[in-house]
C-alpha cells in the first residue's frame, strides 16, 4: 500500500471512530459524564472502571482474534470490530487521564 492510500485509510478510520464515539456518547452518557457508564458498571461488579471497560472491550478483541485466525470477507464486520476496539482504547486513555487529574487535586 502506498503512502497516499495508507494515509487515506488512517484518516478515514479516525473520522469513523470519532463519529461512532459521538453517536455512542449520546446513547450511553445520559448526563454530561462520558465515562459514567464505566463507573456504573464497575460499581455494580465491585471492580475498577478500567477493569469494567476492559471486560467490555475484550469481546471485540476476541472477535478480531478469531477473525484473524479464521478469516472473514465481511468488510463491514471488520470495520465495526476495529472501530470499537480503537474506541475502547481511546476511552481507556480518557479514564487514565481522569484518574491522573483526580490524583493531582
Amino acid at each position: 500500500m502506498n503512502l497516499a492510500n495508507f494515509n487515506y485509510v488512517i484518516n478515514d478510520q479516525i473520522k469513523h471512530c470519532h463519529a461512532v464515539l459521538e453517536e455512542k456518547g449520546r446513547e450511553y452518557a445520559l448526563d454530561d459524564d462520558r465515562l459514567g457508564h464505566f463507573r456504573t458498571a464497575a460499581s455494580e461488579q465491585e471492580i475498577t472502571p478500567k477493569q469494567a471497560l476492559w471486560g467490555m472491550a475484550s469481546k471485540h478483541f476476541t472477535s478480531l482474534s478469531r477473525m484473524c485466525k479464521t478469516g472473514s470477507d465481511d468488510q463491514g464486520l471488520w470495520l465495526e470490530k476495529i472501530t470499537d476496539s480503537i474506541n475502547y482504547l481511546l476511552l481507556l486513555r480518557a479514564l487514565i487521564e481522569e484518574e491522573a487529574a483526580d490524583e493531582k487535586n
